[in-house]
């Protein structure tokens, strides 16, 4: 499940709270925690026990993806595909340059 790894550890600092004694309150791991804010990777279990000690709703936590991310993630996947259509059209004419001028 994607949290949102900057909110939580917001609200840890909030309460002046290392991320040993949320991890201890949390029943996890102290590498669960700092995965959590890194990444905002977490278990439903984890995510529901940070709920519970930070006492928000899941809804606080849970990352919502920006939609103009999305939407530069798929001009940029067309880009890429562009550029090796491109790539491949070129070598196939410069391969058959080649080979004519081979032949030749």
């Amino acid at each position: 499940m994607q949290l949102n790894a900057q909110h939580i550890k917001q609200l840890r600092e909030q309460r002046a709270w290392t991320q040993q004694h949320l991890a201890d309150a949390c029943d996890v791991s102290l590498r669960t925690i700092q995965r959590v804010e890194k990444y905002g990777n977490a278990s439903s279990e984890t995510a529901m026990g940070l709920c519970s000690v930070l006492e928000v709703d899941m809804d606080t936590i849970k990352f919502v993806p920006n939609k103009k991310t999305a939407v530069f993630q798929t001009i940029n996947l067309r880009m890429h595909f562009l550029i090796i259509a491109l790539a491949l059209f070129s070598g196939s004419i410069l391969g058959a340059i080649m080979m004519y001028s081979w032949i030749r």
